[in-house]
């Protein structure tokens, strides 16, 4: 069993586990919708005191770096997630929220139509998967994890060149080239929500403990919120074309 979302990774570190409570496949449905609904609305706050005219640059500043740091406490200690998970949800919503009212601004109804490109590829999927139409092999998952650490590795030198600024050619623009480079990142986002699928469903099937309902609940959230992002920059460059 292997992911490539790196917030999974701890799934394989707790194969071994034996005795107490186990995780459940509706638990980590359950955990998961609790999550987006904690997500939501801590954006849909920030989004509030947007429109109210309030400067919310510190609230999303604080989601970004505050988010990152209860993503990375959650991914190396699994059995904090029941706590560290919403945390991050709250963190990561004021974040969204801003971002998102800041895009609203820009070009009116992108991000009712991020949230629906995001809930419908999320949905579909899903569906795809249940029914088997995508199988998860050992090359699928290394092909996609090598596209998400190619992703990574991408947007990390884009941000150390913008501190010297210095631009990544392509990759922020709305040329036609830039608009395929968010195409093909969009998709490799989405393929790991099927990664997320598999690995939690062998998880459940394996009876890995009761925490990781939370933890499986905070991968999915993390992969999501990327979605969205990618969605949202991809309809800008497209609006801004326009």
């Amino acid at each position: 069993m292997r992911t490539a979302n790196p917030t999974l990774k701890s799934f394989e570190k707790g194969m071994g586990y034996a005795g107490g409570r186990r995780m459940t496949l509706m638990g980590a449905v359950h955990k998961s919708f609790l999550l987006l609904f904690i997500l939501v609305v801590s954006a849909g706050t920030t989004w509030y005191f947007a429109a109210q005219g309030d400067n919310v640059t510190p609230m999303m500043l604080i989601g970004a770096i505050g988010g990152l740091i209860f993503a990375l406490i959650t991914s190396f200690t699994p059995k904090a997630s029941p706590i560290t998970a919403p945390i991050y949800a709250v963190l990561e919503g004021m974040f969204v929220g801003g971002i998102s009212a800041y895009y609203s601004s820009l070009y009116e109804g992108i991000v009712m139509q991020a949230v629906l490109i995001t809930m419908g590829i999320f949905l579909g999927l899903l569906l795809v998967y249940r029914s088997g139409l995508i199988k998860v092999t050992n090359n699928f998952r290394l092909g996609v994890a090598a596209a998400t650490m190619g992703v990574f590795m991408v947007y990390l030198i884009s941000f150390v060149l913008g501190l010297f600024g210095v631009s990544v050619p392509f990759l922020h623009e709305s040329s036609t080239i830039g608009i395929v480079i968010s195409l093909v990142i969009i998709v490799i986002a989405a393929l790991n929500l099927v990664l997320d699928f598999d690995f939690i469903e062998h998880g459940a099937a394996r009876g890995l403990p009761k925490h990781m309902e939370w933890y499986a609940g905070f991968a999915l959230l993390v992969t999501l919120v990327w979605l969205y992002l990618e969605i949202l920059r991809l309809l800008s460059k497209i609006s801004s074309r326009n």
